[in-house]
């Protein structure tokens, strides 16, 4: 593990605000929408594995009804500016927000620290927060990309199975 972020599991989530691609606030505060949120941390925008990684949640969005916006939140968050996550945002389609930390406000909130052995800005970490705000899980894998959608997608359907 990278950092601290396991003792969150149980926790209400931290908010935060952070420019989406576009350079607007996004400001995120659990539960409000009272919707369950896929707070996707990821190393390096435009890289291979994590394009890859987040191609899998825009393909889910669009492929499976518990991903829908109406009934899921899926945001998008690393360590590049906002005119590099405008740029991957465009190139590949996102239908979900693109969040910039360079400042690292949200990686510090969340108790993320470098990945992949501390080659990578960033380790690439997935929470689920249920739809009350509570963090229910974390995954930390950098190089299983496809592990975080698959992560996302059980914990959905164990969510909706209790409501």
């Amino acid at each position: 593990m990278t950092g601290g972020y396991e003792d969150l599991i149980g926790k209400p989530a931290p908010a935060f605000t952070l420019p989406n691609h576009d350079g607007q606030p996004f400001e995120y505060r659990a539960g409000t929408s009272g919707l369950p949120t896929a707070l996707v941390f990821y190393p390096e925008s435009g890289s291979f594995l994590c394009t890859q990684e987040l191609v899998t949640f825009r393909d889910s969005i669009i492929e499976k009804p518990h991903f829908n916006p109406e009934k899921t939140h899926v945001i998008a968050i690393s360590p590049q500016s906002i005119e590099t996550q405008r740029q991957f945002v465009e190139h590949e389609n996102f239908n979900f927000p693109v969040l910039s930390d360079a400042e690292g406000v949200a990686a510090r909130a969340y108790d993320i620290g470098r990945g992949f052995f501390g080659l990578t800005a960033l380790a690439r970490v997935t929470f689920v927060v249920d739809k009350k705000g509570i963090i229910r899980d974390a995954l930390d894998t950098t190089l299983n990309f496809t592990a975080h959608q698959k992560f996302v997608d059980k914990w959905l359907h164990k969510l909706e199975d209790e409501s």
